[in-house]
């Protein structure tokens, strides 16, 4: 299994990214995925997730609004677009992906990472 993220950069504020995440998983055909970051000297936290069944999505209060989690199944890619960005999003964005039932919400329950891409958010 691998996670391949990609699309950080550096974005003066108010600007948009989109993520993006190619997953080859050739074993499992349904996974739930998502987006953590962690900003420096913070922990990791979840931004964004996407649970394969329903079709259902979850945000963080603080990019509600702003951003959205999207995967192309076709492409076994998950995006994530970024709008209007504020500094305080500076962070090493990661992409996970996980098989079992445990709660999308849940950062220990993501068994696979990807490398982390870093945006940065200029004033």
């Amino acid at each position: 299994v691998q996670l391949q993220a990609s699309g950080g950069g550096l974005v003066r504020a108010g600007g948009t990214l989109r993520l993006s995440c190619v997953v080859s998983m050739r074993t499992f055909s349904a996974y739930d995925a998502a987006w953590f970051r962690q900003a420096p000297g913070k922990e990791r936290e979840l931004v964004a997730a996407f649970a394969w069944r329903g079709d259902r999505a979850i945000y963080s209060g603080s990019v509600r609004g702003r951003f959205t989690i999207t995967r192309n199944k076709a492409k076994d890619t998950v995006y994530l677009q970024m709008n209007s960005l504020k500094t305080e999003d500076t962070a090493v964005y990661y992409c996970a992906a996980k098989t079992n039932s445990e709660n999308i919400d849940k950062i220990s329950a993501y068994d696979y990472w990807g490398q982390g891409t870093l945006v940065t958010v200029s004033s």
